[in-house]
């Protein structure tokens, strides 16, 4: 339901799960909750556990940033430039009351204190509010896809990974733009890094999960969203990227190239422990 991005109605997500018998559905907007409500109302109708999150916009050190912002705030007088600092996704749910708690803050501290076209999340002050929080490592603009994109050493990786509680991994078709624009050659580049992170879950003990990354319902749907992307300027947005709703036998089918156990594992077995760390 992020604004500008995704076309989602909360409840449509909800009650699409519920009536495929998924026992679980996570919301991540990016830096922000106010989709948790509706889903709220959605889910009280059905069984589902709805598992609140947030997607959102990891930066590394928090005393230079701010003495970033604050600098250049008082150079120009005015509001700092937009997107001048990197950086990088980050899926945080709830796991309890306590991680509510510190969700609500960590988009209050974002908002007030690290805007800067997006609500920052510096990491220590991710780690203050740790409480209660489980943390995953998120699409291709997490630091962790785009260290492997950048042929980081294996030290880099493994204290990038430690970081979080779980790994991720997405279909094939979401991260294809990264072929149109050059950044990969091949579909076997996009294997060797869904494999690698797998790998690197394994060999740190954290789980790996296979997730949608839904921002609408069905596949046709992409049109609506290329509108929308198009009003915002941006020059591929007929380029859309398969992010639907993908039922369990889409997913397994997505990653059949792991195998029939390895894709089980991500797809299904390690999504429902996730789920089932939250209460």
């Amino acid at each position: 339901m992020s604004s500008m991005d995704g076309l989602n109605e909360p409840a449509d997500i909800v009650n699409q799960a519920a009536a495929w018998g998924q026992p679980a559905v996570a919301i991540t907007d990016h830096g922000v909750v106010q989709a948790f409500p509706f889903c709220y109302n959605a889910a009280k109708k059905s069984d589902l556990k709805l598992i609140f999150g947030m997607e959102g916009y990891l930066i590394s050190d928090r005393e230079e940033i701010k003495d970033e912002l604050d600098q250049e705030a008082q150079d120009t007088k005015k509001k700092v430039t937009r997107n001048k600092i990197k950086s990088n996704h980050i899926i945080i749910l709830a796991q309890n009351e306590a991680g509510m708690r510190n969700l609500y803050k960590l988009v209050t501290i974002s908002h007030l204190r690290y805007l800067n076209g997006r609500p920052l999340l510096p990491r220590e002050v991710i780690m203050e509010h740790r409480d209660g929080l489980i943390l995953g490592s998120a699409c291709e603009a997490g630091e962790l896809y785009r260290a492997m994109m950048a042929g980081a050493s294996e030290e880099v990786l493994e204290e990038i990974a430690s970081f979080y509680d779980y790994l991720e991994i997405q279909p094939l078709g979401n991260n294809a733009f990264l072929l149109e624009n050059g950044s990969l050659s091949s579909r076997e580049d996009l294997i060797y890094i869904n494999k690698l992170i797998i790998e690197l879950g394994k060999k740190y003990n954290k789980l790996t999960v296979a997730t949608c990354d839904v921002h609408f319902i069905d596949p046709g749907d992409s049109k609506y969203r290329a509108i929308l992307m198009a009003g915002q300027g941006f020059s591929d947005a007929d380029m859309q990227a398969p992010l639907y709703f993908r039922n369990t036998e889409e997913m397994l089918a997505e990653f059949d190239y792991l195998g029939e156990e390895t894709a089980k594992e991500i797809v299904i077995t390690n999504t429902n422990k996730i789920a089932d760390m939250v209460e």
